[in-house]
């Protein structure tokens, strides 16, 4: 067997089914399930104080992210895709996926760099 390590972004409320606590869990389709509460747990946390690791794993994913650090208001990161920067600019070329921030001044910088701080913070959120 392999071992296996899982990375999805899910809504979720506590729900008890036949007298067992646990969560109803609903999926980006809509899918509906329901897990044990020790089960669930042990995979989920909610999306806030969330570690560099989860906010890159959640910009994957076509999230947008930002520190409840940051003074700066509004401001967030998300991932330009690089077929998305080729079409809008008219470059040739293949462009790679970038990390960009937007500012608290309403501007967009592309390529963001994260600072040993944003690496090691743990107050990562997910921004709707």
């Amino acid at each position: 067997m392999r071992a296996y390590i899982g990375t999805k972004i899910i809504m979720a409320e506590p729900q008890k089914k036949e007298g067992k606590e646990g969560y109803k869990v609903v999926y980006k389709d809509g899918y509906t399930s329901w897990s044990p509460k020790d089960v669930f747990e042990e995979a989920y946390h909610v999306t806030n104080n969330m570690t560099f690791g989860e906010a890159l794993e959640a910009l994957k994913k076509d999230r947008r992210v930002s520190r409840e650090g940051w003074n700066g208001k509004g401001m967030y990161l998300f991932l330009a895709h690089g077929e998305d920067i080729q079409s809008c600019t008219g470059i040739n070329e293949k462009c790679v996926d970038v990390i960009c921030m937007k500012t608290a001044q309403d501007t967009v910088v592309f390529g963001w760099l994260a600072s040993q701080t944003d690496m090691l913070a743990e107050d990562w959120v997910i921004v709707e």
